[in-house]
């Protein structure tokens, strides 16, 4: 009996040790596997200890046999920060991503309603990863490859995020990740200050027509007649048909405009 408790002690410095080592090392994120490996254990008791030091709070496992460890600074968090593990989530599980819709345009400076979950596009629908206060919420988008991203740095590596254009886009084609589009419009009279024309255009064309359609009335509404007047020819030429702005809404008695090809159903206001 002794030597048990001998040989699990061992396994706790060894994993309290590990998780140090990678600590100082600038590395907050290790597997299952990982941790087996450095600390010479075997699986159950590995597991063992690495559920003791989550309940000393010194890591999280946001998904199964994945760990962060949390520093002192996030403790309150019971997590580290989503910003500073999805990237090396998204490698192991080799999965192509971005950062987008509100997320990316808090980052973008248009921080006017705070996600209440950090939102990542990735090819396929995911479930949502819940670890202490932290939230992340994915959305599909299959063509996600082709969109171009902006590379930011964080305390723990490099993010991809939506460009300012792909989020405006973005923004409208998925408003009931957004808030709905009355706070699109607030969102996107912020996002406009982060945005060049030329990239707009470019962007449109890797989206569905009908954002664009949406994207030139919201704008036009929240006073970025620049920008809407680099997508009216875009829309005027590839538009073939009207467009409801609010797809889950009844088109029945909307107006139609005929500068954007759009039926509008519904009346959008910013957010005060």
């Amino acid at each position: 009996m002794n030597d048990i408790v001998s040989m699990e002690n061992r396994i706790v410095m060894r994993a309290s040790q590990y998780i140090r080592n990678l600590a100082a090392n600038g590395k907050y994120h290790f597997s299952t596997a990982d941790a087996v490996k450095a600390v010479e254990g075997k699986l159950p008791a590995v597991r063992a200890q690495l559920r003791r030091l989550k309940q000393q709070e010194l890591i999280a496992e946001p998904v199964r046999s994945f760990h962060v460890i949390v520093p002192p600074e996030y403790k309150r968090l019971g997590c580290l920060p989503a910003e500073h593990f999805i990237d090396q989530l998204m490698q192991v599980w080799g999965a192509h991503y971005y950062v987008g819709l509100l997320s990316a345009a808090e980052r973008h400076g248009a921080a006017h309603q705070r996600p209440q979950a950090t939102q990542v596009m990735v090819r396929k629908n995911r479930p949502a990863v819940a670890c202490g206060q932290i939230r992340v919420e994915f959305i599909a988008r299959g063509d996600l490859d082709e969109m171009p991203v902006t590379k930011l740095n964080t305390p723990r590596g490099v993010l991809r995020y939506s460009t300012p254009e792909i989020t405006a886009l973005e923004l409208v084609g998925y408003p009931h990740h957004a808030g709905g589009l009355n706070n699109v419009a607030t969102v996107l009279s912020e996002l406009s200050e982060e945005m060049a024309a030329d990239k707009l255009l470019e962007a449109a064309k890797l989206c569905p027509l009908s954002w664009s359609q949406r994207l030139g009335h919201i704008l036009e509404l929240v006073g970025q007649k620049k920008f809407a007047q680099v997508l009216a020819p875009f829309v005027l030429e590839n538009a073939k048909s009207y467009a409801p702005l609010r797809r889950a809404a009844s088109i029945t008695g909307g107006k139609k405009n005929p500068r954007w090809k759009l039926i509008v159903n519904v009346e959008v206001e910013p957010d005060e």
